[in-house]
């Protein structure tokens, strides 16, 4: 084993040294990295290399944290090969594990159920979590793929498949070294994983092409994916946990959908309502949310809409694009609730969400 990570070694030194006197080629990750970074990188490399500098680039670490990138993935493929792993093939058999009501969850099902991809799911009872025992990544989402490799992070999940679906030029392993993990630290000082590139969807220039014909709209969707994640989400529990009322109607749905015994479903249902009534109370502080947090869910529909704008359907034109799904899946799971009858009767969003809610129905029938 010890010779063999020597070997990969020195394959990955020698396929780094290549690849920097390689002339630059049209690659996967079509055009130049989003937004974020502070130079200018130039167009990407073809395969790890390119995956690399999307993330280094996207990060604003520069080339030096570029470059381990690129050594680190491509050991990490390089050792793969070594240990001969089983080719997955077209036919993925996907296994879902997840809690119901989370939105995190419900984005992943909508982009699956839109693209009519069979998978099953695992419930997780969100108490004991013995069904993810077995992995470090202890959050929901993860998606199992064949049984034998592991996504995590919804965003990854469903860029890491969307350019699987579009190209099937590599398996689901090679993508997954597009969105490599790191940790950090977060506004509390708490240690968290996070994923490069994961709003990114690696296709070369005609798949990009084909996939965002309007100028922009790949920038866009990108923009909205991650504002769902950074700010959509963050209004749903303050206003379904908004009074001890709605707080226990939420946990009552909660505790009918999810996976819970007798004695924990009891429990969660009215322990679990009057501690979410409180803690909504401080997240609507730390995400410095109105008092009436129903006008700032109210605010960001509205400013959806206006993104989507009055002659589209969706914001990805005459069909939902993945901020469409990502929107839809995060606000879905107010369903039933007072917060989600509110946001209907109050907001511009009725019309295209009973448009998504057929988009996605018809397709998952199809």
């Amino acid at each position: 084993m010890a010779a063999a990570r020597v070997r990969a070694v020195s394959r990955a030194g020698r396929l780094v040294y290549d690849q920097a006197r390689t002339p630059a080629t049209p690659l996967r990750t079509a055009g130049r990295t989003y937004g974020t970074s502070r130079f200018d990188l130039g167009p990407s490399r073809s395969g790890v290399l390119g995956c690399a500098v999307v993330f280094g680039g996207g990060f604003g670490f520069g080339f030096g944290f570029g470059l381990y990138q690129t050594v680190k993935l491509a050991l990490q493929q390089l050792l793969a090969e070594e240990a001969k792993a089983p080719d997955l093939g077209t036919d993925l058999k996907l296994t879902l594990y997840q809690y119901k009501t989370c939105p995190f969850c419900s984005k992943v099902r909508v982009f699956l159920d839109y693209h009519g991809v069979s998978y099953e799911t695992v419930e997780v009872n969100p108490v004991m979590r013995q069904e993810i025992k077995w992995s470090d990544y202890r959050k929901v989402p993860i998606l199992m793929v064949n049984g034998t490799v592991q996504l995590n992070d919804s965003s990854v999940i469903i860029s890491a498949l969307m350019t699987y679906l579009t190209s099937k030029e590599k398996m689901i392993p090679q993508i997954l070294a597009c969105y490599p993990e790191m940790k950090a630290k977060n506004e509390q000082g708490k240690e968290v994983i996070e994923f490069g590139n994961k709003y990114w969807v690696m296709v070369n220039d005609a798949e990009c092409g084909q996939l965002y014909p309007e100028k922009d709209s790949r920038k866009e969707e990108m923009k909205w994916r991650k504002w769902v994640d950074d700010w959509l989400v963050h209004l749903i529990s303050p206003n379904v946990y908004r009074t001890p009322g709605e707080a226990l109607a939420s946990f009552d749905y909660i505790v009918r959908e999810g996976k819970f015994g007798r004695f924990e479903g009891f429990f969660a249902k009215y322990v679990g309502a009057a501690a979410m009534w409180i803690i909504s109370k401080r997240l609507r502080n730390r995400h410095n949310l109105q008092e009436d947090v129903r006008q700032d869910l109210y605010k960001a529909v509205n400013d959806w809409m206006a993104a989507v704008g009055k002659k589209k359907l969706f914001m990805g034109g005459d069909n939902p694009n993945l901020a469409d799904l990502a929107v839809f899946g995060v606000l879905r799971v107010m369903e039933g609730l007072q917060a989600f009858n509110d946001m209907m009767e109050n907001t511009k969003v009725k019309n295209w969400y009973r448009r998504m809610e057929k988009a996605v129905h018809s397709q998952s029938n199809g």
